[in-house]
């Protein structure tokens, strides 16, 4: 499938009214991403709380996420917020999955960013981050790390890309 290949089209403020959202790319020979959906808990589940403690040590006083005591329940709950908001082009989680997407290596979000009025950023402007779990084939967090700033300026309209959780620091 190509990288458009059926990809929703944008109709929000956030983005152009004619931009379509990628719904598959390749990072390497052996992972991909897409779009996430509720019916990935059964992978988003075990890598996100088998990592529990690293996810919270980045996201938690920013986001809150991912509760210790999260239940797979809750879990399918924040899934289907995330195809919500990418339905209503929002914001976007995309799932980093190997060729046979029998489990989940992390995540990669796209978020606009909050700018104050004259910040001198321009717009469109998106905060993203992303993050591997570190039991992933080698190299994977690398080519993560290096396919996610390309990937952004040549499929995604932004005009600012931030990092505000140190990906690229």
């Amino acid at each position: 499938m190509s990288e458009n290949e059926g990809a929703v089209p944008m109709t929000s403020r956030w983005l152009p009214n004619n931009f379509e959202h990628p719904l598959r790319v390749d990072i390497t020979n052996e992972a991909h991403i897409r779009p996430i959906s509720p019916d990935d808990v059964d992978i988003d589940m075990p890598a996100v709380m088998g990592n529990q403690a690293m996810l919270w040590e980045k996201y938690g006083d920013a986001w809150g996420w991912p509760p210790a005591t999260m239940t797979a329940e809750e879990d399918r709950e924040d899934l289907v917020l995330h195809a919500e908001d990418m339905a209503e082009n929002l914001s976007f989680n995309y799932a980093i999955l190997p060729s046979d997407e029998s489990r989940l290596f992390g995540c990669i979000y796209i978020d606009p960013a909050g700018l104050e009025p004259g910040s001198g950023v321009e717009q469109p402007a998106a905060d993203v981050s992303w993050w591997v779990v570190p039991n992933t084939p080698i190299g994977l967090a690398e080519a993560v790390r290096e396919f996610v700033p390309e990937w952004l300026a040549t499929a995604w309209p932004f005009a600012t890309v931030r990092y505000p959780f140190g990906e690229l620091n």
